[in-house]
């Protein structure tokens, strides 16, 4: 129910404020503001983004906990979904979102209400999996079109194609 009331509050505050702002510089002013605020946001965005996926890889490379990372790159791209909005509202919540420290209190305050249940990585090849349904059957296969029609055999698939 409050995710609604979200949804339905945020046109309504950037709507006021867009008629506030416009009525304090102008039209073309508060255009121009909304603009530049997405292009200096979302280059900001980028570079703290690929810091993120640098220390995630990083992490993963040491076998680390890849929480932290997950979260603060995930974090990242709200703000990068945020700026791309237009409005003055959720550009605000965006820049918030780009600080390094709030990030980290952010995700302070939600590791005590998310809990994983369990993550298992593998490494290899999918071959050396083991079928999870009963249903499956492992098998082997040979490519016919390779094989000349003379090699072929007659099975009832290859008869009769020459």
């Amino acid at each position: 129910m409050w995710l609604l009331l979200i949804f339905l509050a945020i046109p309504f505050i950037e709507i006021a404020l867009f008629i506030q702002v416009g009525g304090l510089i102008g039209l073309w002013p508060t255009l121009g503001l909304v603009i530049l605020s997405a292009v200096v946001g979302l280059s900001i965005v980028r570079s703290q983004g690929v810091n993120a996926i640098g220390r995630l890889q990083t992490s993963v490379a040491a076998g680390g906990d890849i929480s932290g990372p997950i979260a603060d790159a995930a974090l990242i791209l709200v703000a990068g979904v945020l700026l791309l909005i237009p409005g003055f509202f959720t550009d605000a919540i965006a820049l918030v979102l780009l600080i390094p420290a709030a990030r980290l209190a952010l995700m302070r305050f939600g590791a005590g209400r998310v809990q994983a249940q369990s993550v298992i990585f593998t490494r290899g090849p999918l071959s050396s999996r083991r079928p999870q349904s009963p249903d499956t059957i492992e098998g082997e296969y040979e490519v016919l079109d390779d094989v000349p029609p003379s090699q072929r055999g007659a099975s009832g698939w290859t008869r009769g194609q020459s």
